[in-house]
Parts: structure tokens; sequence; C-alpha cells
């Protein structure tokens, strides 16, 4: 019977993600971007809901 080597989890997730196709650095750039643009979006919808409750008469 063939001798199976161990890896620990650690050494085991860093091959997996070696076999991925590393991303160009315009591409990573284009994801980060993304990231902001929806934080963007999100804090500028929560800033609106803020500014209306504060219109509110009381």
């Amino acid at each position: 019977m063939a001798e199976t080597t161990k890896l620990s989890v650690e050494k085991a997730l860093d091959k997996l993600r070696d076999t991925d196709a590393p991303k160009s650095r315009m591409a990573q750039l284009e994801e980060e971007i993304a990231e902001l643009d929806e934080e963007t979006q999100r804090l500028r919808a929560q800033r609106l809901r803020l500014e209306r409750h504060q219109r509110r008469p009381k």
C-alpha cells in the first residue's frame, strides 16, 4: 500500500489556493473598487434614512 503524507490544514488550504489562477493586479483593484462602491451606496442609503428620520415633525 502506498504511503500517504499528512498535511496540516493550513498547508492543505495553501495548496488549494495555489491551484487557483493568480489574479492580475488590475483584477484585484477592480474587485476592491466594486467593494468600496457597495459600501459607499450602503452608507449613502443609511445617511438618507437618518436624515428623513430627523426631519419628521415631533
